[in-house]
């Protein structure tokens, strides 16, 4: 009955942390969009004030490279942000009861069947 028990702990904790690491992952897209946009705009009025500022000293070829590389290095910067997100401490906390209770589910199983090894061994040398 212990293996079944624990194994039922591991499974309950490996829902807790999945859930967990949804809600955290669906809100990480839902803040990631937002601000995105909202970096869109903010972009786009940026833009249009450089390019006239810029204008007025460079060749307009030379500004549209001006801001593509300027674009470039920005969405990297956002594509590494957006990509750091960790485990919180219930995660972690739950992946290890889930670890721990399957490695003693493990156990428990292997010495169930020893020990039935064991009694079938004793029960077939005293038949004999």
């Amino acid at each position: 009955m212990l293996p079944l028990r624990l194994a039922r702990v591991a499974m309950e904790a490996e829902v807790l942390r999945l859930t967990h690491r949804l809600r955290r992952a669906l809100l990480g897209v839902a803040l990631g969009g937002f601000a995105a946009a909202l970096v869109l705009v903010a972009l786009g009025f940026i833009h249009v004030a450089i390019w006239y500022w810029l204008r007025e000293s460079f060749p307009a070829k030379y500004v549209a490279l001006m801001f593509a590389g300027a674009d470039v290095v920005l969405a990297i910067i956002l594509i590494v942000i957006a990509t750091r997100s960790s485990p919180g401490r219930v995660e972690l906390e739950a992946l290890v009861v889930r670890r721990r209770a399957m490695d003693d589910a493990a156990a428990s199983i292997g010495f169930s069947a020893l020990l039935l090894q064991l009694i079938n061994n004793l029960v077939s040398s005293r038949a004999r």
